[in-house]
């Protein structure tokens, strides 16, 4: 890119993350639902011929963690960590509006909104269709999802739609540090109002391995990284694209895995992936068009007020996927309705870049 949007101070400091050069998504994010969708089917098939190979990949647990799943969620997660600079917190102040409009949205909202959306749905739209024990869980799924905002893909929107690359990197950060103290209370919280047991100490030790020591394990790897250049973010551009394939396999490798043990449930109800991804889109589009008119009706300038819109609607879907796994198992409906929240994510975000994009001239530029 010719004209690098920040401060000649910020340039060296601040990196897009992950993403491809201006003007496109990269390949493996823009068939993302693809690739998952290939993957369930991989999976269900596998379930069925060699069930005696996941029952015993099942069986390697310790303290309710699968440890295969753990391997695969911290291949997933480790690699976008990196990419989190805690540095960029002192810039908090710069575009205070539009961390509000995410803030308030990501923590005071989308929470909530998920957990009724899925009560709604499960507990009344769709009662008669599925058993009342499965609908639970189903609900504790989506509640995972709904307190999870997303790390890594926020990179991918904000560049999209040309958004200001300093005001992504302090909202991922920032919303990052409030994860590790809220995501686990709100999520408590909520599947206690929807009569669910809680494990404190799985929830708790889910946090801590997938939040906690991948930042840190992110975070030394950036110092070292980046110690003895002044190039910071070609470092770790590189770096990252090394790391790359191991996230992208650990994803897929997840997503057969879970898809192998539901796949006889999927097989007997083929209708059950698209009940889930109802409420799932009513939420992301319903989110996006809370942020995105509370920022324009701010007068929030273009390049702020859509990643904040975006931000808030996407998730933190590897997160999701290895809490639901700890808490409910790897037979739960609770990480089926996670994986689902893969299948519909990108084709949904990338409808809200285009409306982003077509509406551009409704909003300030400065």
């Amino acid at each position: 890119m010719t004209n690098n949007p920040l401060p000649k101070s910020l340039q060296n400091e601040t990196i897009t993350a992950d993403t491809p050069p201006p003007g496109g998504i990269g390949f493996f994010e823009k068939w993302l639902s693809l690739w998952v969708a290939l993957c369930i089917t991989l999976g269900i098939v596998l379930g069925i011929v060699f069930p005696a190979v996941f029952q015993f990949l099942a069986a390697l647990e310790y303290a309710r963690v699968n440890l295969v799943v753990a391997v695969l969620i911290w291949a997933m997660v480790y690699p976008m960590m990196v990419n989190v600079d805690f540095a960029s917190l002192r810039h908090i102040g710069d575009k205070p509006k539009g961390l509000v409009v995410t803030l308030v949205v990501n923590w005071l909202i989308k929470p909530f909104s998920m957990a009724f959306l899925a009560v709604l749905f499960f507990e009344g739209l769709f009662a008669d269709m599925i058993d009342p024990a499965d609908a639970q869980q189903y609900i504790a799924g989506l509640i995972l999802l709904g307190a999870a905002p997303c790390t890594a893909m926020v990179f991918v929107w904000s560049q999209l739609v040309r958004g200001d690359a300093t005001y992504t990197l302090v909202q991922v950060s920032v919303n990052d540090v409030i994860m590790i103290f809220a995501f686990a209370p709100i999520v408590a919280l909520l599947l206690g109002v929807t009569d669910f047991s809680v494990p404190w100490e799985t929830l708790l030790l889910s946090v801590l391995l997938y939040v906690v020591i991948p930042l840190a394990a992110g975070a030394l790897t950036r110092h070292f990284l980046t110690r003895k250049s002044r190039q910071t973010s070609e470092v770790l551009n590189r770096f990252t694209h090394r790391v790359k394939p191991f996230s992208v396999l650990g994803l897929l490798a997840t997503v057969v895995l879970l898809f192998a043990f539901q796949g006889q449930v999927i097989l007997d109800n083929p209708l059950l992936i698209a009940l889930i991804a109802v409420p799932l889109v009513i939420q992301s589009y319903g989110i996006f068009f809370i942020a995105y008119l509370g920022a324009w009706f701010w007068r929030i300038p273009f390049n702020v007020a859509a990643p904040c819109a975006l931000i808030g609607t996407s998730n933190f879907f590897e997160l999701s996927v290895a809490v639901a796994i700890s808490l409910f198992g790897l037979h739960s409906g609770a990480a089926l309705a996670t994986v689902v929240g893969v299948l519909v994510e990108v084709p949904v975000m990338l409808s809200l870049v285009s409306l982003s994009t077509a509406t551009r001239h409704l909003f300030p530029e400065k």
